[in-house]
């Protein structure tokens, strides 16, 4: 079945750098979600939960974080806080602890960062590496994922409005998929004598695919870590990977795909 409806303007892309364009990013992912909801039967008023991640929940009570972006997708942007309260950052063996870390390398003021920024970018490279190390324990990163994706199992699938349809995965899928595939390093300076390790990079095949990163370039989001995801990476790695349960796939209807195990969950909506 057709899901268009009401000519409403979908159009989506990366968060932008105004106010203006970052209300009408949220915006554009929130026509994808009730486009989705309409998808599967449910109405205007579906239910949601964004700060659970929770985009759309389906008849049969599961949820699902709905992504579309042309370019990337922001998993997370977290200040201090979150990580102080947050016990899933605080279990994840010492995740957490780092993640404060790499905040706290930088003043309490952003304009006394911007007096001597290359101060706090040295500092910047002891936990940056730190958590590299820690991030290629294959275990421990899929945990990082589940809980950076999915709130810690919280929400049940990742599904992705690409080339005019939602693809529907499971959330054990999508870390298995993930975390086999990814290997990961810090970043190289940007420029030359620019400090290394500003970032953790999870890559694939050579490939930038997700970047662990402190959000600085601006006073409003100054002290954050931004955890995001390259759209076409992610999706080439989801159809290219080896072994992969994403190998099995049917259609729902004609704008929805499922993949690996959503195949035996998803629809069961008498669950």
């Amino acid at each position: 079945m057709s899901c268009l409806y009401g000519g409403i303007p979908l159009t989506t892309g990366r968060r932008g750098g105004t106010p203006e364009q970052a209300r009408a990013y949220r915006q554009a992912g929130h026509d994808d979600a009730l486009r989705f909801a309409r998808c599967l039967g449910l109405g205007d008023d579906y239910k949601n939960d964004l700060r659970a991640k929770k985009d759309v929940i389906d008849p049969s009570g599961d949820a699902h974080s709905v992504k579309s972006g042309k370019v990337k997708w922001q998993i997370f942007l977290y200040s201090r806080s979150r990580f102080e309260t947050d016990d899933g950052f605080q279990a994840l063996n010492g995740i957490g602890s780092l993640l404060i870390h790499c905040i706290d390398t930088f003043p309490p003021r952003f304009e006394d960062y911007k007096g001597n920024e290359r101060a706090s970018k040295e500092r910047l490279r002891t936990p940056m590496r730190e958590l590299k190390d820690r991030l290629q324990r294959k275990a421990l990163l899929r945990a990082f994922l589940m809980k950076s994706i999915f709130n810690g199992g919280e929400v049940n699938y990742l599904t992705v409005r690409d080339e005019g349809k939602f693809h529907v995965h499971r959330s054990e899928d999508v870390v298995q998929v993930l975390a086999d595939a990814f290997t990961v390093e810090n970043s190289r300076a940007a420029r030359k004598g620019d400090p290394p390790e500003q970032k953790v990079i999870f890559k694939y095949q050579g490939r930038n695919v997700a970047e662990l990163e402190m959000r600085n370039d601006s006073k409003t989001h100054y002290g954050e870590v931004r955890f995001n995801m390259l759209k076409r990476p992610c999706m080439t790695l989801f159809r290219e990977y080896r072994p992969s349960p994403f190998q099995e796939s049917q259609n729902y209807n004609d704008e929805v795909v499922v993949y690996g195990r959503a195949c035996r969950t998803f629809g069961n909506w008498e669950k």
